[in-house]
């Protein structure tokens, strides 16, 4: 339909589609910011109700007993204002000051839900970094909720060098290094995969194409989709890259591949060749080193070690991935198996 035409708009009337979209857009914005505001005012307000009964209940090492004035005050606010006042939003809201005591660190982006999400971590700086995700990425609640329940901050800090707390993780500024933005293991569940079931390396490759928000959302920050079987041909052969990616923040590109076995030192040399070549052939002014990353069901550490250089590799990574979403029990045993097995391997490294 052209900028000209028109549409029906009743028996005997015409209205121009221009002007109709023109009045439409406008109308949207002021309903998105009616909305943003409400959303924010209801936030800072039920901070305060958790501030009043904080308060009220002698402090905050005192507000989590008796619970009588809670079942009180419930009851009346239940009656006037509905059920969003029963007790257990009231306790979440006492929770909610307690948590964050500093009201001008509340922030206007995130819903009361974002938050109630968040209360649930139970280390400071994890939250922040939560915090900060959420509103970098605008993340939904439910990717929020993802992306707590997948530990994606005890990843974060389980891939960095010192093993320690992580200040940059907390930080406004983006990460500005290779090693910020790898995770290991990579979790896929919403791939709806079954796990301990063979799959070929194209269903996982085309399952990851049809969820590709999340699949962005896992990679984390950064990361725009470029192309898929990339063709690369040298005298004559023909080999294909799985996915290719830009990360705009590294500004480099991050070329990935799928193994739905273990990982073998092939697997490693052919992406060190894809990763030459992007260097050589593809790279354009002001790019970084490209990134490759092989994504494999399984990998074995001793031939990583042995595969990639001694020193200096910042270009080539190997993770695991895992097509369901492990308890918070199995993903941390797992990170702690693989953080020792590092720190074992640089304590041999320094004695010898």
């Amino acid at each position: 339909m052209s900028e000209k035409e028109i549409l029906p708009a009743g028996k005997n009337e015409t209205v121009d589609m221009v002007l109709y979209n023109d009045v439409r857009n406008v109308l949207d914005n002021a309903r998105k910011k009616t909305f943003a505001a409400i959303n924010s005012s209801m936030v800072e307000a039920y901070w305060d109700v958790g501030r009043i009964i904080v308060e009220k209940q002698g402090g905050a090492e005192r507000a989590t007993y008796g619970d009588g004035l809670i079942k009180s005050l419930s009851k009346h606010l239940v009656s006037e204002y509905g059920r969003g006042f029963d007790e257990r939003n009231l306790r979440f809201m006492r929770q909610f000051y307690i948590t964050l005591p500093n009201r001008n660190a509340l922030r206007t982006e995130l819903s009361w839900t974002h938050y109630r999400l968040i209360m649930r971590v139970e280390k400071p700086q994890a939250r922040e970094y939560y915090l900060e995700e959420c509103i970098k990425g605008i993340w939904s609640t439910r990717q929020l909720e993802r992306q707590i329940n997948s530990l994606c901050y005890e990843r974060l800090l389980a891939g960095r060098d010192d093993g320690g707390v992580i200040e940059e993780a907390v930080q406004k500024e983006p990460p500005k290094k290779t090693e910020d933005i790898i995770k290991d293991p990579y979790v896929l569940e919403f791939l709806g995969l079954r796990p301990n079931t063979k799959y070929y390396e194209t269903e996982l490759e085309q399952g990851l194409i049809d969820h590709m928000q999340k699949f962005l959302l896992e990679l984390g920050q950064g990361f725009t989709f470029e192309a898929r079987q990339k063709r690369i041909s040298l005298d004559g052969d023909h080999f294909y890259i799985d996915l290719v990616f830009y990360n705009y923040i590294l500004r480099c590109f991050v070329l990935i591949d799928i193994k739905a076995g273990k990982l073998t030192h092939q697997d490693i040399g052919q992406m060190q060749m894809y990763v030459n070549y992007h260097t050589r052939e593809l790279m354009n002014e002001g790019d970084g080193p490209p990134i490759g990353i092989i994504l494999c069901a399984d990998k074995n550490e001793s031939v990583v070690k042995y595969t990639f250089p001694e020193e200096g590799n910042k270009q080539i990574f190997a993770s695991k991935y895992k097509l369901h979403l492990p308890t918070e029990e199995e993903l941390a045993l797992e990170l702690s198996t693989e953080r020792d097995m590092l720190m074992r391997e640089r304590t041999f490294g320094n004695n010898g």
